[in-house]
């Protein structure tokens, strides 16, 4: 392979929707990411933790109150386990770091991921747990993994002879610690605390950060007592003196921050967002995008095959579906929801018909996603679906173990389908998945998203929907600021993306646009609806794209040569002299 340039790091990756090493759309987005990189020939190597015991399997009861249970996998079954070994410190103690070897295969070349584990060995109990869980223990638990996605990761690189790699690219805050592990390697441990503003900036030069989330509390943050017991008095020293724990708690965004010579939020909206939160740093913004070849359903694929072919190497090609004919489009569609609707009857039992318009919503469960807004005025969602025609809708989604808003977001979408039975019907899909993401995303009519202004960074969602011909019905936040062209790709809820969002008002606009648009074009206009269908694909499917996206980040933030040029990659390679490439 090419000798890795750029090392991707992220606490979850999506790489098989089958293996628990994700928990929503952080992991979804960095395996498209790894994908496309693989497709696009980007020479990338990725660092992850290996998740033993995964997220955990959602089990919801007729009341939609839900439960988890535990899932775990073995990584020897599968994987090949490397050679290589580091050893990192926490709390004191030696860990050593061991990592399992997955081959991301894309159309040009192969992207090597990492997942880091330490059930090895000689470690202690507690060590061997750390690469356990994904999100579910406590802030020493949390830190503990972050030391090793971060350090460990920095460490493992270096034992594969991989230490000299141009940019480290941060995938959020989880992996911020491997900038005091480069300094590490740079000054000594001993030596941390005397880093001068020169030692910072050859740091910062490697280093590039990509933030998800506009909401303070999301981002990742631990007393000063704890920072010192897990990670030691030179490197908690470290940390003080670069300014990265203000009023005395470590934040590893600002962290990642004072530590990268590029940062970008992930849409538009959302680097301004995130410049407003972080107004000493320059942020800016490379949109997210999906990998199409992933997500786009079996007979949408059959039809791109036979009129836009290459449309896998190039998305792009996906722009000239504007010419493809309105009812090839319905009838791949009309195969896509039947699918759809075959599996959500033998999940739920629900009599899902053909015929009834159907929106989808599957997010993960909290609070500011509003998975209830629909559903804020019973009586006027019965009178719009009664006069104008049948509605039905498909929830899907898992609410965090100890997010008790994000489970009675669950229950009331259970008690507003038993009280709209017969009227409305309503289903919600159990265990969320990958499996379930392409299903419901290319099977639903419109795909309905209702985020609380400005908390929905980016979302890619929806832009999986659009690659299917499903159109959105989505406030104006995140990245359909960018792709919503009204009764063009979509439709707006609400009247603009600045003014705060009550929930009243969204409600009733969204009714609104139900019962006056949406609805009628359906049933009374089903060519005007094909076409907003087709709209969506030539417009947004073909630029919300991590093609597109990855292309960016090589030319804005890792500043690679134009890809695909093999003269430059191989005198690239001779001169660099990499140890252990032949293991990766």
């Amino acid at each position: 392979m090419t000798a890795p340039r750029v090392a991707y790091f992220s606490m979850e990756v999506a790489f098989e929707g089958a293996t628990p090493t994700y928990s929503g759309g952080l992991g979804v987005l960095a395996g498209d990411t790894l994908t496309s990189a693989a497709d696009l020939g980007v020479p990338l190597i990725a660092v992850s933790l290996a998740h033993r015991e995964g997220y955990f399997r959602q089990r919801l009861d007729r009341d939609g109150v839900q439960s988890e249970e535990d899932v775990s996998w073995d990584p020897s079954r599968n994987l090949e386990r490397l050679e290589a070994e580091a050893v990192i410190h926490i709390e004191g103690r030696p860990v050593r770091v061991g990592a399992w070897r997955v081959l991301i295969q894309g159309a040009t070349s192969t992207v090597p991921l990492l997942l880091l584990d330490t059930d090895r060995p000689g470690n202690a109990d507690v060590d061997r747990r750390l690469t356990g869980r994904l999100y579910r223990g406590d802030d020493r638990y949390r830190l503990c993994q972050e030391v090793v996605l971060g350090m460990g990761g920095i460490a493992l690189l270096a034992a594969l002879g991989l230490d000299s790699i141009d940019t480290y690219h941060m995938n959020e805050g989880h992996s911020a610690l491997l900038t005091v592990a480069l300094l590490e390697r740079n000054l000594g441990t001993e030596q941390l605390d005397s880093a001068t503003d020169g030692d910072i900036e050859a740091i910062r030069e490697r280093c590039v950060f990509t933030t998800h989330t506009p909401v303070p509390a999301g981002h990742d943050h631990f007393p000063r007592t704890l920072m010192e017991q897990v990670l030691g008095p030179a490197r908690a020293r470290v940390l003080h003196v670069t300014q990265c724990c203000p009023d005395g708690v470590l934040n590893l965004t600002f962290l990642a921050l004072r530590f990268s010579r590029y940062i970008n939020g992930v849409a538009m909206r959302h680097g301004e967002v995130s410049q407003g939160m972080f107004p000493r740093y320059p942020v800016r913004a490379i949109t997210n995008g999906v990998n199409a070849a992933r997500w786009v359903a079996p007979s949408f694929e059959t039809m791109f095959d036979r009129h836009l072919p290459g449309w896998r190497r190039d998305n792009f090609c996906l722009r000239y579906a504007a010419g493809i004919e309105l009812e090839e489009i319905a009838q791949a569609h009309r195969v896509a929801k039947e699918t759809l609707l075959d599996a959500v009857r033998a999940a739920t039992g629900q009599p899902l018909a053909a015929d009834v318009l159907t929106l989808g919503f599957a997010r993960r469960m909290t609070a500011y996603k509003r998975a209830n807004l629909l559903f804020m005025d019973l009586d006027r969602l019965r009178r719009l679906a009664g006069p104008t025609g049948r509605l039905q809708v498909v929830f899907g989604g898992k609410a965090h173990p100890q997010d008790e808003d994000g489970k009675a977001a669950i229950r009331q979408v259970f008690e507003a389908a038993r009280q709209l039975r017969g009227q409305v019907t309503v289903a919600f899909v159990e265990d969320y998945n990958i499996q379930w993401a392409q299903l419901l995303t290319s099977g639903v009519d419109v795909w309905l998203n209702t985020p609380r202004k400005p908390e929905e960074a980016s979302g890619t969602s929806g832009m999986k929907a659009a690659l299917n011909g499903v159109p959105s019905l989505s406030v104006l936040d995140g990245w359909w600021l960018e792709g919503c062209l009204e009764g063009i790709t979509g439709w707006a809820i609400g009247a603009d993306a600045d003014s705060p969002s009550d929930a009243r008002e969204d409600a009733e606009s969204l009714y609104q646009k139900l019962e006056a648009v949406v609805l009628p074009t359906y049933y009374a206009r089903p060519k005007e609806f094909v076409a907003v269908s087709r709209s969506a694909i030539a417009l947004n499917g073909s630029f919300f794209t991590t093609q597109r996206m990855v292309a960016q980040y090589a030319i804005h933030a890792y500043g690679l040569a134009p890809l695909g040029d093999p003269a430059a990659d191989r005198e690239r390679d001779r001169t660099r002299g990499y140890r252990g490439l032949k293991e990766l």
